[in-house]
This record gives structure tokens, C-alpha cells and sequence, in this order.
């Protein structure tokens, strides 16, 4: 089948690789020196956005956020300019709810189909095949696309309709931000009360506080390891997500307010780039400092 793929980061990479090693053709846009490979394994890199629209019948998105997405689809020499009926577009991007439900409609203005398929998992699941897909749209597209999924990911749910893919993303991204900041908090009490973290995240992990998080993000607070699997700068790009869409729909979410507020102030002292588990340095910033 011929795919185009669109955004070969950190996360697109692997997963257009995989679609490669299924014996698809991939055109790619923005080929670049570390998404070479992609090209010497077979993808054809093409000049525009367009021209991937035009040379392929499904076009997935893999992008930052959703200025990205919109410029893509809709500027000059953008996806819709290369759209003919029938084909499909799969926004695998985490974006806003509400503007993926206008882009699912303009798409479809072109006789084509529009999935928003949001990814969780990180690089880990990138690379290994294993996301958690959330897709929104119409069953039949969601269907087309499976196979497909299939190659990049393990848990694939259909949610709903158009955008609410990203709603479940948004989410998930909720409780993944409020979960590292409990456990943050945590564990910098348990430091700062005398006790060994190392051993309290231990303890806890044999209880009902114990979770992925506690397990993977507790043990890179307690060794402080935090290098990026997931930047706080794009997490808390997710978090204003949530923030957004609650003012929109008139919803007080409190917790989820101030976690994206430390992550500016995590950001704004110069952690942006780090994992999001290095959120409990903000913490001991507030409380004074390392001691």
C-alpha cells in the first residue's frame, strides 16, 4: 500500500520504520539527516506535503502540536491541496479535541476520511511496536486503518467519533501528569523526613499506592536519571490541552490547573528538555533547594 508519513521525530521514526518493514511504500516529507535510513530502507522521500498526499491513499501525521497539524493539512502545498476521494487521513499527533473535530470536517469536505489517533507510550513504544492507540472517527475508516495500527502499537481502541481519540489522550495525559507530581511529592517528603526514598518507594511498591509511574518515574526521581523519554515541555503542552478544553467546557479541573503551572515553572527553570519525572526538582525548588 502506498502510505505517506508525515513528522519523522523521535516518535515517527520507528513507527513509519515498522510500516516499512511491512512491505508498505512510504512517502516521506522533511527527510532529514537522522530520518535517512527511512530512505535507504526504501521510503521515497517527497518534496511537499502535497506531493506525499498525491502519491499516497492513506497519510498519517505525526506532528508537535496542532499549529503543526493545521499548517500540514492546510497551508501552502499542504496535505488537502493533494486529496482526491476516497482517501484517508490519520492524524496520529496529540492535539486539541475541538479544532481535530473542524479538521475532521474539512478533510471530509474532500470525499476523504479523517481518523485522530493520538499515541501513548512513548519512544519505549515507539521503537517496540507496543503504543496505545485511541482513535476517534468513523468505524469503517477505523477498520481501513487497523493493519496498520496493528504494526505500531498493541492496545488499539476504537473511542468514538471524531476527536474523541484525542480527548482520550488528553485524558490520559491527566492522570500520567498528576500521578508523576503526587509521586514527586512523595518521595521529596520522604527525603526531607529523614527517610531513605529508595526504600520508601520500595515499601510503597508492594502496596495500593503502587503503579507504572511509581515503578518507571519513581526510581529516575530516586537515582536522578532524567534523561528524556518524555520532555516536560511536551507534556505540559498536553496539559494546557486539558486546561483549555475544561474553560471551554465551562469544568473546574484543579489538580490538572496546577500541575501544568509547576510544569511552566519547571520549563521556565530551564528543565523543558528533561523528562517529565524531573518534575520533582521544581518541587524541591519550591521547598528550598537540594539538601
Amino acid at each position: 500500500m502506498n502510505i505517506g508519513f508525515i513528522g519523522l521525530g523521535v516518535m515517527g521514526r520507528p513507527m513509519a520504520e515498522h510500516l516499512i518493514d511491512a512491505g508498505h511504500t512510504l512517502h516521506l516529507s522533511r527527510v532529514k539527516e537522522a530520518s535517512q535510513h527511512l530512505v535507504d530502507k526504501g521510503g521515497k522521500a517527497a518534496a511537499s506535503a502535497r506531493a506525499v498526499a498525491l502519491a499516497s491513499d492513506i497519510i498519517i501525521l505525526m506532528l508537535p502540536d496542532t499549529p503543526d497539524v493545521e499548517a500540514v493539512l492546510f497551508g501552502e502545498d499542504g496535505v488537502a491541496s493533494g486529496l482526491s476521494n476516497g482517501k484517508l487521513v490519520i492524524d496520529m499527533s496529540s492535539i486539541s479535541p475541538v479544532a481535530t473535530k473542524t479538521f475532521a470536517k474539512r478533510i471530509e469536505a474532500f470525499g476523504c476520511d479523517y481518523l485522530d489517533a493520538p499515541v501513548s507510550g512513548g519512544e519505549v513504544g515507539a521503537k517496540a511496536a507496543s503504543l496505545t492507540i485511541m482513535v476517534g472517527g468513523k468505524v469503517q475508516a477505523f477498520q481501513r486503518a487497523r493493519p496498520l495500527f496493528e504494526k505500531m502499537g498493541k492496545n488499539i481502541t476504537h473511542v468514538g467519533g471524531s476527536g474523541d481519540g484525542q480527548t482520550a489522550k488528553v485524558a490520559n495525559q491527566i492522570i500520567v501528569g498528576l500521578t508523576i507530581e503526587a509521586v514527586a511529592e512523595a518521595l521529596l517528603f520522604a527525603r526531607r523526613a529523614g527517610a531513605d526514598p529508595a526504600k520508601v518507594r520500595s515499601a510503597l511498591m508492594g502496596g495500593f499506592a503502587a503503579s507504572r509511574i511509581l515503578e518507571v518515574h519513581g526510581e529516575r526521581m530516586v537515582k536522578e536519571t532524567f534523561e528524556p523519554g518524555f520532555r516536560i515541555r511536551l507534556h505540559r503542552k498536553d496539559m494546557t490541552l486539558a486546561v483549555d478544553a475544561a474553560r471551554a467546557l465551562d469544568l473546574s479541573l484543579p489538580n490538572t490547573a496546577a500541575t501544568q503551572q509547576l510544569m511552566n515553572a519547571a520549563i521556565a527553570n530551564g528543565d523543558g528538555e528533561r523528562d517529565h519525572s524531573a518534575l520533582i526538582r521544581t518541587l524541591e525548588l519550591l521547598a528550598g533547594g537540594p539538601r
